[in-house]
């Protein structure tokens, strides 16, 4: 008799949260469940972003591995960029490793399985799905069934906006949609195996963090504003308890994320620096610039430019390479040393207080054991993550207080949480240290296995 696996993944959630007093707080049952699990710190992955952590979780390849290093790409020799999807993922999952064995799999909200393909089991597809109009379940006649029973899917919301009292409606919508779905699913459907990831605790914490952690450097109580994170804590264990409840007593309950959260110190305007320091050289004079003005393919001198940068959480920089770049400028027997030697500059780039930052630039041969796909030259991480860079021009400085693509809150931190409750107790419970997000997929099987 095969017990059931339930995976309740809770995008960006944080030890200092589950761990800590808040846990007990704001997921008093979850808390309970995890006070009595094999708990775990899971060190993220290069980078630590929702995609593509979530399939180097489920895959046990490294994001050089799968080839994925961000939700876009770009391909060398073009300035524009395509969009990762589940076609991008070649690699096995433990859906399909666990479909060979003929167990039968639920799937909901799991980066990125859009555009859905065929499991032995089902599938409702993630937050990249383009809308409801699209085909987003397997089979696809679940999506009918699954609309009558629930109303519409809804996979994602526009979660930097001025707008906050609209961003909590929208995402309190969210929330309950994919709860009241996820129930359906998994009390009406057969599965060995269902894994759910939440995307909307992502988004909270992205809109609402600095309401929420009292540590964060532009911290604010909002009588509204500072009840959302902790309304969609409270919403989730009030449901999970439920839904729990109702699974058979010996389910398997593994509470993860795919990487932690923590406060946004600021956004660092990296273009604008490479310009100052020579590496990027526009036909436009960049002081004339409108503050938040892209990067356009058409305003570079690329004759004379050497590298230019992508924002985001973290950043990709590229060398505009001759031979690989479309004008590109630097030629191949000088690519080692201008990489070097631009590492090293973006590695002493220091805080607007002319304070110490912790900055990482990797060559992503350094950190993985195989690169596939379109990687860029370097990927850079800029004081431990804290500060995040920014790829628009035109504004008087550096150094912006808060993100340049709208309000956000939040950076990705290293660590989330991976913890396993076993109702019949097969498991050791207690702190067991650090487990990296590669290796998740084969403790899982290991649970998998031990419990058929």
């Amino acid at each position: 008799m095969t017990r059931r696996v339930f995976v309740l993944g809770l995008d960006s959630l944080p030890p200092s949260v589950l761990y800590t007093e808040l846990g007990e707080r704001y997921f008093p049952y979850i808390s309970g469940l995890v006070a009595e699990s094999q708990r775990y710190i899971m060190r993220s992955c290069h980078p630590p972003i929702t995609v593509p952590a979530w399939m180097t979780m489920f895959t046990g390849k490294t994001p050089g591995e799968l080839g994925v290093y961000g939700f876009r790409h770009r391909r060398p020799g073009e300035f524009s960029y395509y969009i990762v999807n589940s076609r991008s993922i070649r690699a096995e999952t433990i859906w399909d490793w666990a479909g060979k064995r003929g167990l039968r799999v639920g799937l909901y909200g799991v980066p990125p399985t859009y555009p859905p393909k065929p499991v032995h089991g089902f599938m409702v597809t993630d937050f990249t799905t383009p809308g409801p109009e699209k085909p987003y379940t397997f089979p696809p006649w679940l999506r009918k069934e699954l609309e009558a029973a629930t109303g519409p899917t809804r996979f994602d919301i526009v979660y930097r906006s001025h707008d906050k009292s609209r961003v909590a409606r929208e995402l309190l919508q969210m929330l309950d949609n994919h709860l009241r779905q996820v129930e359906y699913l998994a009390t009406r459907k057969q599965w060995d195996i269902f894994i759910h990831v939440e995307i909307s605790v992502d988004r909270a914490h992205h809109a609402f963090w600095r309401y929420f952690d009292k540590t964060h450097p532009r911290y604010e109580h909002h009588p509204e504003y500072s009840k959302v994170v902790p309304e969609v804590y409270r919403r989730i264990d009030e449901w999970f308890e439920k839904l729990h409840r109702k699974l058979p007593r010996d389910t398997v309950i593994v509470i993860v994320s795919d990487h932690g959260i923590k406060a946004m110190k600021g956004a660092f305007l990296l273009n604008q620096w490479l310009i100052e320091q020579g590496y990027l050289k526009l036909k436009v004079d960049p002081a004339g610039l409108k503050p938040g003005t892209d990067l356009r393919e058409d305003m570079v001198d690329w004759e004379h430019t050497i590298a230019w940068a992508w924002g985001g959480y973290y950043s990709r920089v590229f060398i505009n390479l001759k031979g690989r770049e479309k004008k590109g400028a630097v030629e191949p027997k000088y690519y080692e040393e201008t990489l070097e030697q631009l590492r090293r500059d973006l590695e002493k780039i220091k805080g607007p207080s002319n304070e110490q930052w912790l900055n990482k630039a990797y060559r992503p041969a350094e950190i993985y054991p195989e690169v596939n796909g379109d990687p860029p030259d370097l990927m850079l991480y800029l004081d431990d993550l804290w500060w995040r860079p920014a790829g628009t021009l035109g504004w008087p400085t550096n150094y912006l207080e808060e993100n340049d693509r709208g309000p956000d809150d939040a950076v990705h931190d290293w660590h989330g949480v991976y913890t396993v409750y076993d109702p019949e107790e097969t498991l050791e419970k207690g702190n067991r240290g650090e487990i990296r997000i590669e290796k998740i997929r084969s403790h899982l099987e290991q649970i998998i296995t031990q419990h058929k």
